[in-house]
């Protein structure tokens, strides 16, 4: 199995539906039914990642609800709740100019105009407004993913470049 770095995360298993085996899908992607496109999906629990392959999915009111290969009832879906969805990074259908996928900013170092280091960023967040980089470095620090805050986003420098002071 390869290192969890060429995966990225777009849902989790977020509890049980009916006694068939079916889950109920928490997905990260917009619109949520996207999810359903990717194939094979990866599920990490703590021994780490594994393959499985979806049998069927659907939406079931304002949530998603699909079914494995080889888990037929409760108990077997029930050992999948809590485990996170990951597809391979070669699934993904290539990014737009401009645009970026999450999993790409994440590790970026983050300085403002001046050169001065805030810190990297941990992990975005959706706040219904705007995304927001988190950045860690001698504090956390959200900076609003914003044109009138990213200046220049360059992963292939390793760098985000913000318009932020270090004090704010």
């Amino acid at each position: 199995m390869a290192e969890p770095e060429r995966y990225v995360t777009v849902g989790k298993v977020a509890g049980l539906f009916g006694v068939r085996g079916w889950v109920r899908i928490y997905s990260y992607t917009r619109p949520i039914e996207n999810i359903l496109d990717f194939s094979p999906w990866y599920l990490r629990d703590a021994t780490g990642w594994s393959e499985r392959h979806l049998m069927d999915g659907r939406r079931h009111g304002r949530g998603l609800v699909a079914v494995f290969e080889g888990i037929d009832d409760r108990n077997g879906a029930h050992a999948l709740v809590g485990q996170e969805i990951a597809v391979r990074r070669s699934q993904l259908p290539p990014s737009g100019p401009g645009e970026f996928y999450w999993q790409d900013l994440v590790g970026l170092e983050v300085v403002n105009a001046v050169g001065e280091h805030l810190g990297r960023v941990d992990h975005l967040m959706e706040t219904g407004a705007n995304d927001v980089l988190v950045v860690h470095g001698d504090r956390e620090r959200l900076i609003p993913l914003v044109p009138a805050h990213v200046r220049r986003i360059d992963p292939d420098a390793g760098r985000i470049e913000v318009d932020w002071h270090v004090d704010d």
